[in-house]
């Protein structure tokens, strides 16, 4: 079977994106900061789908973390595909700029850019031996739009954006996809606008975009899940 890891895999897109994979019979290994939410989530997916799932709890900003999620993934049998979720504000609820401290700037950069490029680097050889290896990296619009209060968790994703584009170059046999989910009703979303209470696609009606690129493996890049089933869709035709 093929073996994914997935950051932020206890809630939210990664829950839901662990969910279609199990379902089509890849094993797992789910990172998460909170040790009993992870280890619930793996329990759960195992069951439902008959698939290994393994909980591995920890901070993606911590180097020991990284390596524990890759060693789970060789104990499985491999990597196949990383999928880097976890994501941090840099505060909560989101501010303005000049009320953006550096300490929540350094925060969002080292959870979105510095623990994803470590973790990148951590399962490189697996991801390389692996027949059809790939990256995903979960954007956001704000790394592409000036939005007010979103500043320095956009720059973050734009960072990151440039480092899955530089990734795809350099690593011609792996796919690196980032892709920008659109809004959705996450617990990330809450924290930073809790104001805005108004209704959101689910998680689960975004995760078909992202099993579209495992099913059409279009080339590396950046795409938006709706470009996503649109590629999917003229597929069929």
């Amino acid at each position: 079977m093929p073996v994914a890891v997935v950051t932020g895999g206890s809630k939210g897109l990664g829950r839901a994106l662990g969910a279609a994979l199990a379902g089509r019979g890849w094993d797992l290994v789910l990172g998460a900061r909170s040790a009993a939410a992870v280890r619930s989530a793996a329990a759960e997916l195992g069951v439902r789908h008959g698939t290994r799932a393994v909980a591995v709890a920890g901070d993606v900003t911590d180097p020991a973390h990284r390596a524990a999620l890759v060693a789970a993934a060789g104990e499985l049998g491999g990597l196949d595909l990383l999928v880097s979720n976890a994501s941090a504000l840099g505060a909560e609820p989101l501010v303005r700029l000049e009320e953006l401290s550096p300490e929540g700037l350094r925060r969002a950069l080292e959870t979105n850019v510095v623990a994803a490029l470590g973790l990148v680097r951590e399962a490189l050889p697996m991801l390389r031996a692996s027949a059809a290896g790939a990256v995903v990296t979960v954007s956001s619009d704000a790394a592409t739009g000036a939005y007010a209060t979103w500043g320095g968790y956009g720059a973050s994703k734009a960072a990151l954006d440039r480092l899955a584009a530089v990734l795809g170059v350099e690593e011609p046999g792996l796919r690196v996809w980032a892709v920008d989910p659109g809004d959705m009703a996450t617990d990330l979303y809450a924290a930073a606008v809790p104001d805005d209470t108004g209704p959101r696609p689910s998680p689960e009606s975004v995760v078909p975009a992202f099993v579209r690129l495992l099913e059409l493996r279009p080339a590396s890049g950046r795409y938006t899940a709706s470009a996503l089933l649109d590629l999917g869709r003229g597929a069929g035709r």
